[in-house]
């Protein structure tokens, strides 16, 4: 049982890129995949009140999931500064998330076959921290801190505003994907962003952790128009 790892694919430090990723660097339970398309979400959603930290900080309530057929287009934060196009990926044939290309580094790949981000469910959003010859899009990704924002813009021209609530650094050796992927809290909406963390193992061709970023819905905007004030709370 490995971990979604999103990093560079050899030595990386200085050395050559041995082609595409291990199968190992990229593998992803398929019970994990299961999860996702399962959503875990049956019954009356649990959306409960604002969420409290462990420091005594208190987050936004969760609002009710986004509805209707939409993909997700743009990813943006500003703490710290992060702007991507999102491509939709599949499975590999050994049973991995398709990584973006490393022609497009600085692009976020959404599972495609999970929830869209702003729907009920834990959505998944990986991306590369490095590549051979500089940072990628979530090279930063270890920096976020709960309570920082995440913005989705969707095909249907609504934003899913998501708070984050916790950071992990989670070991490949102690990877637990119901833990990872799926939700929280049962009829929230959710979102993972995923990238490699920890140390390189150039022996191994791959990093030693994954940085996961979990964050729920607290807001939604419509696209500008006539009669809309840009922004839903409810």
């Amino acid at each position: 049982m490995t971990s979604t790892t999103t990093g560079r694919s050899a030595t990386g430090r200085g050395g050559t890129r041995g082609g595409a990723l291990t199968a190992v660097a990229w593998a992803v339970l398929l019970f994990g995949l299961w999860l996702w398309g399962r959503e875990l979400t049956g019954g009356e959603p649990d959306m409960g009140g604002p969420v409290r930290l462990s420091d005594g900080r208190v987050l936004p309530a969760p609002v009710r999931p986004l509805e209707g057929e939409a993909v997700p287009v743009r990813l943006g934060m500003d703490h710290p500064a992060l702007r991507a196009e999102v491509i939709e990926r599949g499975v590999e044939p050994e049973g991995g998330v398709e990584p973006p290309p490393f022609e497009a580094a600085d692009t976020a790949g959404w599972f495609r076959d999970g929830p869209v981000p702003g729907a009920a469910g834990a959505a998944l959003l990986v991306g590369h921290v490095d590549t051979d010859t500089g940072r990628a899009v979530f090279y930063d990704l270890s920096t976020v801190e709960p309570g920082a924002e995440v913005e989705v813009l969707r095909s249907d021209g609504r934003t899913a505003v998501f708070t984050v609530e916790r950071v992990d650094v989670v070991q490949r050796s102690a990877f637990d994907p119901e833990v990872v992927y799926g939700p929280h809290r049962k009829g929230r909406a959710e979102l993972r962003l995923i990238t490699c963390g920890g140390e390189f193992d150039a022996e191994r061709d791959s990093y030693s952790a994954n940085v996961v970023v979990s964050a729920y819905l607290t807001e939604t905007r419509d696209p500008p128009g006539p009669g809309l004030n840009g922004s839903d709370r409810a």
